[in-house]
């Protein structure tokens, strides 16, 4: 398993949209991806990410449990890096 923690750094936060597409990645992968800040939520569902209410400067912690869990990680932290694919 990994645990690590990533700050939202889009202006907009994890809104819909961001939120679509980390669904989408995390979707992809057969491991298990859980993110959070007190209670880690399935980072597969996108309405669990939206309730994480994350604007930008938040922290979360994810989770990645499973046989991708390495190529997950890189990939969602990707994704957070490149401001989900919005710009910065």
């Amino acid at each position: 398993m990994i645990r690590c923690q990533m700050t939202i750094i889009n202006a907009l936060g994890l809104h819909a949209r961001a939120a679509t597409k980390l669904a989408r990645l995390t979707g992809s992968f057969a491991c298990q991806v859980r993110a959070g800040s007190d209670a880690l939520v399935d980072a597969k569902s996108v309405m669990s990410l939206m309730l994480l209410a994350a604007s930008q400067g938040t922290v979360l912690t994810f989770e990645f449990d499973g046989e991708d869990e390495v190529i997950a990680e890189e990939k969602v932290r990707a994704l957070i890096a490149n401001f989900f694919d919005e710009g910065g």
